[in-house]
């Protein structure tokens, strides 16, 4: 099926280790999902919470509609996500037992639906963050010496 990633949330992998994904859908109204097709939607401090039975997303913002009127959403509203109800009952379980949180990762269009993938993730301590950082220039300081090796 046609996938077309719209944004991903880069800081969720660098703060928290994921440890299972899973994709969901979203219940949007007709003017959000026009504002997601044009790009304009932020994960900023975004997380998820289970809540009688269903995830809430919170804190993720979709911009308002450019061509919108009187009708339009609110940019910063709760939004469920859908997902099946085992799926639900198992990362509700895994977050009260364990601790964990749920995150989203990606928001994308599959065909003409918003879809969304989540992770159950535990967060990262500081000295986890470092050696992140200091593998990934590392990998970007070899990758640019083979390149001035093969230009030769």
């Amino acid at each position: 099926m046609n996938v077309k990633v719209i944004q991903k949330n880069k800081k969720a992998y660098f703060n928290y280790e994921i440890l299972e994904e899973l994709e969901v859908g979203m219940s949007l109204v007709g003017t959000e999902v026009k504002s997601v097709r044009e790009g304009k939607c932020s994960f900023s401090d975004s997380y998820i919470v289970p809540k009688n039975g269903s995830l809430i997303l919170i804190g993720f913002i979709i911009q308002p509609y450019s061509h919108g009127n009187i009708f339009n959403h609110q940019s910063d509203r709760k939004r469920v996500l859908l997902a099946h109800r085992q799926e639900i009952r198992k990362f509700t379980r895994k977050v009260n037992e364990r601790g964990l949180t749920i995150v989203p990762l990606e928001i994308y269009l599959k065909g003409n639906l918003v879809k969304m993938k989540i992770a159950l993730a535990r967060g990262k301590n500081v000295r986890d963050k470092k050696e992140a950082i200091k593998e990934r220039d590392m990998n970007r300081d070899t990758r640019r010496q083979l390149r001035e090796i093969n230009s030769y």
